[in-house]
């Protein structure tokens, strides 16, 4: 099935090359050695980076950050809120900021799992089967309104997002480096959507959402963007080289016993209260301490603190766990009660004094 016929590739973002296919070692990132940055080379790229999504996207700095704190620590993106506050924009913003490959697949009823994934194809002259890549052969695949394709659909990216690799017809192939899926979705508009299963949610590292503009910057929006786009200016100010080093020097960042034991009681306590059916999986905890290293990062340190992982925590957890009947009838949100467990957590010592000495 040829995914044009769907509209779900955006030619202009697509790039005419495919996407090499990596050796299952993953020794390189997009043919670059993944090499450590230096603190200033890291700081500089970052402020490119959030430089330029700054410019398109007003008053939405934290949004910013939490995409690239993301992308550098190997995860998945679900921006979700109301129509029209630039969901699918700040996707496309990072992805432009970046000279990697990339792909948007704009999901509908009628997608199917071959359009994302790829298919085989039977050539006639060579009398052999062919697999023709889908969409999501790209370095940043731009997900737009993932919750209006079917569940059979939504399942083609398990694979792809968690173990970064597509099989079809018996054989694998692996996906790019860096990849990473940002993909939007309208949690008001119900009519013909198809909501994420549990499963699929916790594919995503971090789900945000975008609110309304502040009143300055919503009156600044109006004086710069009604001419023309401010999204056609983008151009990369990074290369995929950058971001591989940049990878690389997050995953560096040193994480002591005291943070870990913090992280995992946090998991821990979702799992025992009583106002959750559900709580935080394993797959999380790792998630939330990889975000954890890459706010670190970002704030120009190679060690991680309570705080960084307090920072990310919400945004990590809150789209992970399921609320119990009467904690909702309540009022109760994931979001009020991760930040209440936060409050009552204890921080060890040897936590504490690591925050004194940074």
């Amino acid at each position: 099935m040829d995914s044009k016929r769907h509209g779900t590739v955006d030619e202009q973002l697509l790039p005419d090359e495919a996407v090499v296919a990596l050796p299952p070692e993953r020794e390189s990132l997009n043919g670059h050695k993944p090499t450590v940055m230096d603190p200033e080379q890291f700081h500089a790229a970052s402020e490119k980076i959030l430089k330029a999504i700054n410019k398109v996207i007003d008053g939405k700095a934290e949004a910013a950050k939490l995409a690239l704190t993301v992308l550098l620590a190997q995860g998945h993106l679900l921006v979700e809120d109301v129509p029209g506050v630039g969901k699918t924009l700040l996707a496309k913003t990072l992805a432009r900021t970046i000279d990697c490959k990339v792909s948007r697949i704009q999901f509908t009823p009628d997608l199917l799992p071959s359009d994302v994934t790829g298919v085989s194809i039977y050539n006639q002259s060579s009398r052999q089967f062919e697999f023709r890549m889908g969409a999501v052969f790209a370095n940043i695949v731009i997900g737009d309104e993932i919750n209006r394709a079917s569940a059979k659909t939504q399942s083609a990216l398990l694979e792809c997002m968690e173990e970064h690799q597509v099989t079809v017809d018996g054989h694998s192939y692996q996906l790019g480096e860096p990849f990473m899926v940002v993909a939007t979705q309208n949690p008001i508009e119900m009519e013909g959507t198809y909501p994420l299963p549990e499963a699929q949610r916790d594919r995503f590292m971090a789900r945000i959402s975008m609110g309304y503009p502040d009143k300055l910057s919503e009156i600044e929006m109006l004086e710069t963007h009604q001419a023309v786009s401010p999204l056609a200016k983008v151009t990369p100010v990074v290369t995929a080289a950058d971001v591989a080093a940049m990878i690389a020097t997050v995953q560096q960042v040193y994480v002591s016993q005291s943070v870990k034991e913090y992280t995992v009681a946090l998991g821990r306590a979702t799992r025992d209260s009583a106002r959750l059916r559900l709580g935080a999986s394993p797959r999380s905890l790792l998630q939330l301490l990889r975000a954890a290293k890459a706010t670190a990062a970002l704030d120009a340190r190679d060690f991680v603190l309570p705080d960084d992982v307090i920072s990310v925590a919400e945004s990590v957890l809150a789209h992970r766990i399921i609320l119990d009947r009467k904690a909702a009838s309540s009022g109760d949100t994931p979001q009020s009660i991760i930040r209440a467990m936060l409050a009552n957590l204890p921080i060890s010592q040897d936590a504490a004094a690591e925050r004194r000495g940074s």
